[in-house]
């Protein structure tokens, strides 16, 4: 009927009857250290407490066990239920107060037009290394070549200084982008919002509306009276919401273009950052506006917490 030998038959029954606990089956090799409850007791604690290291565990599950087992078997209960050890990613600490004004803010835009977005005038500052970059950096290497110059990565004492800059984009393209000289305070900013993001926004045309995060420069007293005064409309930001500006991840963009370009100077890194800005295509201009509503539904979903955006 199946095209198969009988040996094939009896050898697949033999190993059903021994599935359903009918037949003792001998097994080779040395017997488990854990038993079924231990295995779910070392899941659960890991559950309970992500953060808990494989001795960790050990130490606090089977602290009075007379033949406690390795953290290697730790590890491998672990990791065979699909628990791995990774690397956290960073995301603001959120508060309660802040997560209600997310989600108040996600539910009220999540309708909204690609119109209504290109509306907006996003911006935000970002500072750039001259030399070499401040995230993680991976390289594929041979056993034993762990010095050797080609897997090396070069550093410079104090990081080698940084570019800090302003900028900003909407829904008709890339805006301006401004270079930063010292420490920005709200009378650098007001400055700035004079000279490079006005002029951009009244080009915009009648309903524009200006987006910046609630950083204390750009909250004081001062710049709440410029822009006041200049009738500019401010969007109502919420706190602790990088995820929600589509501007971080142009940053990003923006880092990955200079990634292989060095620059010993802050005016030569800011000429790279400034050719690489305006070489940004339309294509992810509208990749970036078109996913404000997933970000507002991503935000809605994880009732205010932080989200992979």
């Amino acid at each position: 009927m199946f095209g198969v030998t009988e040996a094939c038959i009896s050898q697949f029954l033999k190993r059903q009857k021994a599935q359903d606990g009918s037949t003792n089956s001998q097994r080779t090799g040395r017997p488990r250290v854990t038993d079924r409850n231990d295995d779910r007791n070392i899941l659960k604690t890991s559950r309970t407490n992500p953060r808990l290291t494989a001795p960790a565990i050990r130490r606090e599950f089977f602290l009075n066990s007379p033949s406690p087992p390795s953290v290697s078997t730790v590890k491998r209960r672990l990791n065979a239920a699909g628990i791995m050890g990774r690397r956290p990613v960073k995301k603001p600490l959120i508060s309660e107060k802040n997560r209600a004004a997310r989600v108040k803010w996600a539910k009220e835009h999540l309708n909204w037009t690609r119109q209504d977005w290109n509306k907006i005038l996003w911006s935000d500052e970002s500072k750039f290394l001259l030399f070499g970059s401040d995230g993680i950096q991976w390289v594929r290497r041979p056993i034993g070549s762990r010095y050797h110059p080609k897997y090396q990565l070069p550093t410079v004492k104090h990081g080698g200084g940084s570019c800090m800059v302003w900028g900003a984009f909407s829904g008709s393209g890339i805006g301006p982008l401004h270079r930063v000289n010292g420490i920005m305070d709200k009378h650098v900013y007001k400055d700035i919002l004079q000279n490079q993001m006005l002029p951009h926004l009244r080009a915009m045309g009648r309903g524009s509306v200006y987006q910046q995060d609630n950083d204390p420069k750009h909250t004081s007293l001062f710049v709440k009276d410029w822009f006041k005064s200049r009738r500019v409309n401010v969007m109502g930001w919420p706190s602790q919401s990088p995820d929600l500006n589509p501007i971080e991840h142009l940053w990003e963009e923006l880092e990955r273009r200079c990634a292989n370009k060095r620059a010993k100077k802050c005016n030569e890194k800011f000429a790279q950052l400034l050719s690489e800005w305006n070489q940004i295509p339309m294509s992810t201009i509208d990749t970036l506006l078109n996913s404000m509503q997933r970000r507002c539904q991503a935000v809605i979903d994880a009732r205010g917490f932080a989200t992979k955006y």
